[in-house]
């Protein structure tokens, strides 16, 4: 098994025109988001939500122009490919861009 989290980013377009004085103006604006996977999952030793909350300094981050936050997180099988992972392979027969992997050491 494994456990796949997915995230939202957000870029702050008003902080393109920031001179970094003053309050940095607000325009998030939602821009995708990534996957993430913890490969060799077991969920019946680890409880999924306990791993992610671990993880989730790994992934999360927030800025004045950049936010990136965990949405949501699954257990799937091993043999389980991410939306963008099936496109490549049907669109061009390789997976050149797999999911980014994640240790929890």
């Amino acid at each position: 098994m494994k456990l796949l989290i997915t995230t939202q980013v957000y870029e702050n377009y008003g902080a393109h025109d920031w001179d970094g004085a003053g309050e940095c103006p607000q325009y998030w604006k939602a821009k995708g988001g990534s996957d993430y996977v913890i490969r060799d999952f077991d969920p019946l030793r680890y409880a999924p939500g306990v791993i992610v909350d671990l993880v989730r300094p790994k992934i999360e981050s927030d800025s004045e122009y950049f936010r990136e936050h965990i949405i949501d997180w699954s257990v799937e099988a091993d043999d389980y490919l991410t939306e963008f992972e099936q496109m490549q392979l049907d669109y061009e027969g390789q997976i050149r861009f797999p999911v980014k992997e994640l240790e929890l050491a």
